[in-house]
């Protein structure tokens, strides 16, 4: 059953351009040690990275995107995405209020050419992960 859940997760991302897959594969990585990080440290997220190193797998190594989907901590945020592409609820509550710190951090710190591009950024990433069902 876990093969045929696999294989359906994976059976509709498109095939990556020639040479792009190692790039998928050290971005996936990449972003698998930022939900580690996010997984101890208060304030930073680890959900988003999971999902994202998720996405880099299926386009670039099965045998990772499997491990990343049956992994005790990683999996179940993983598998309630790709379901029913929910957040769950204290993942959604973090990460809105990294993205307000954030933002308020670079409001007072940073130019305004810096500043409103940031803003605008958040407040749409802020409005997506709002707008997703919580678990």
């Amino acid at each position: 059953m876990e093969q045929q859940r696999h294989a359906e997760s994976t059976a509709e991302v498109p095939s990556p351009p020639t040479g792009a897959r190692p790039l998928y594969l050290v971005a996936g990585l990449g972003s698998v040690g930022l939900a580690f990080v996010g997984a101890v440290l208060p304030g930073m997220p680890s959900t988003v990275f999971v999902i994202l190193a998720a996405g880099c797998f299926a386009r670039s190594s099965p045998r990772l995107e499997a491990w990343l989907e049956n992994h005790e901590t990683f999996g179940p945020p993983l598998r309630s995405w790709r379901t029913h592409r929910a957040i769950p609820a204290k993942a959604k509550v973090v990460a809105l209020l990294s993205m307000a710190a954030s933002g308020a951090f670079t409001l007072v710190t940073a130019p305004w050419a810096v500043s409103v591009p940031v803003g605008v950024f958040l407040v749409g990433s802020a409005l997506y992960v709002g707008s997703r069902p919580s678990l």
